[in-house]
């Protein structure tokens, strides 16, 4: 890290120039000369990407013993910097000592601005100022730090001359993650056994007869007369120890084919899904997925559900390989990546059983809370293996992580500049969660906040 100096005679305005720099009241100001006597360091961060440690140096006044050695030590802090900022008062004439000092600091062929405090106005500017040209300076800005006047040029000389951070500042610190976050996992949920789960897909593709073979009766009219269910139809049963819901959808047509009766079921199924866990997606083996098929995958996706994607009349597909078969489905259904695919034959029993089996242990993955300490330890793996990407040399660090809702699982990241964030690298972060937590068949969403923004994550 870069470090700057300010140096100048005693009460020039240096410790106010620290002060605003700092954005804090740290540095003691006073009219009386000499108040500061020690050198005062602190981190600035004012330039965004980048941050450098700023001292603030005792006056250099040799009139006695003591203030000798405060300016010894000034003289020692600007030789060891890396960038010199020498201050001098707008109000005065310039001071040969000044001149003879500045020049010596020169010499050192390290980055130097004169600073020329006090110029209030543009009038003591037009009449003052140009006096100070005799410093032969290459960098001077005549400001106010009081009336914070003439320092955006300032601000612009230190930015050309101070690196962005280097990545590897984005890594989770654990001292950043409050205490009561950490906290918060020690007591576990009660874990709820009631699961909702929804049956959709294109009319015709055999919802009722997967419905009875899971029901193990028949409790809904089959017909191959397509959109022989119109109202939703709720089924409930337990198994190893769950209530598993089962709602039979009325089935989805091509827009242009919804009359009367149909886009009403439509709306009660869309109704439907906003209260469901997991949706169970039927594909007919017999024709793969269609366009319609994908826009009501859409609808899993819109309501962020966990989702299973059934394949049903696998007994009478044709000819086509389960390879073919699962990789047309995995591409054109991308956005459902996550979903793990079954195939089944609903008339004949095939592989029905297994779909129970599917149902709960999506839904414990759905219902997760990932302790925080362990959820910022797999984000600080995932950022140690890919650092997050910096935004036009601006750095962007994951200071931590929390998990603030379940069903379907939510994170929030406190980030110090969440909307520079890309979301490629939250995608990166989410496969990399899903992996390390086993959440198949589950939807993940990340948000990128400020620290304190906490209470606004459930609007999004």
């Amino acid at each position: 890290m870069k470090k700057v100096a300010i140096i100048g005679r005693p009460n020039v305005g240096k410790s106010s120039l620290f002060n605003r720099l700092l954005k804090k009241r740290d540095a003691i100001t006073s009219d009386v000369s000499g108040t500061t006597r020690d050198i005062k360091k602190g981190i600035v961060d004012i330039l965004e990407n980048r941050e450098f440690e700023l001292l603030d140096t005792g006056g250099i006044d040799y009139s006695d013993e003591l203030f000798s050695k405060v300016g010894d030590k000034s003289l020692k802090a600007a030789k060891e910097a890396d960038i010199i900022v020498y201050m001098v008062d707008g109000k005065t004439i310039p001071d040969d000592e000044d001149k003879q000092r500045f020049w010596e600091l020169q010499a050192l062929n390290k980055p130097i601005a004169l600073l020329v405090n006090k110029i209030d106005n543009d009038k003591e500017q037009q009449e003052r100022f140009w006096e100070f040209s005799e410093f032969g300076a290459n960098d001077i800005f005549p400001i106010s730090v009081s009336h914070n006047r003439g320092l955006s040029p300032f601000y612009k000389w230190l930015e050309e001359h101070i690196a962005p951070n280097k990545i590897q500042n984005n890594i989770v610190d654990d001292e950043d993650i409050p205490l009561e976050l950490l906290l918060e996992n020690m007591d576990e949920e009660e874990e709820d056994k009631d699961i909702k789960v929804a049956i959709i897909g294109r009319v015709n593709t055999g919802k009722s007869s997967l419905l009875n073979a899971l029901l193990k009766e028949d409790r809904v009219v089959v017909s191959d007369v397509a959109g022989t269910t119109i109202d939703p139809i709720d089924e409930t049963i337990e198994y190893n120890d769950y209530n598993i819901t089962f709602v039979d959808t009325a089935g989805i047509r091509r827009r242009s084919k919804i009359l009367g009766i149909e886009k009403y079921a439509l709306n009660r199924t869309e109704n439907m899904l906003k209260d469901a866990d997991i949706a169970l997606l039927l594909i007919d083996a017999t024709t793969g997925v269609t366009e319609l098929d994908e826009r009501i995958a859409g609808l899993i996706d819109k309501y962020k559900l966990g989702a299973l994607i059934v394949v049903n009349k696998w007994d009478i597909r044709g000819e086509k390989e389960y390879k073919e078969a699962i990789e047309d489905i995995r591409d054109k259904l991308k956005f459902l990546h996550y979903a793990p695919i079954i195939t089944i034959s609903a008339k004949s029993g095939q592989r029905v059983n297994k779909i129970l089996d599917h149902i709960i242990n999506i839904y414990k993955r759905y219902s997760y809370r990932i302790p925080t300490s362990k959820l910022n330890d797999a984000i600080k793996m995932a950022i140690s293996r890919h650092h997050v990407p910096s935004h036009n040399g601006q750095v962007v660090k994951i200071k931590y992580a929390t998990q603030f809702a379940t069903k379907h699982p939510r994170i929030a990241l406190i980030v110090n500049k969440p909307h520079l964030l890309h979301f490629s690298y939250k995608r990166y972060l989410t496969n990399f969660l899903r992996e390390q937590f086993d959440f198949e068949g589950v939807p993940i969403e990340l948000i990128a906040r400020k620290r304190g923004e906490r209470d606004n994550i459930e609007e999004e």
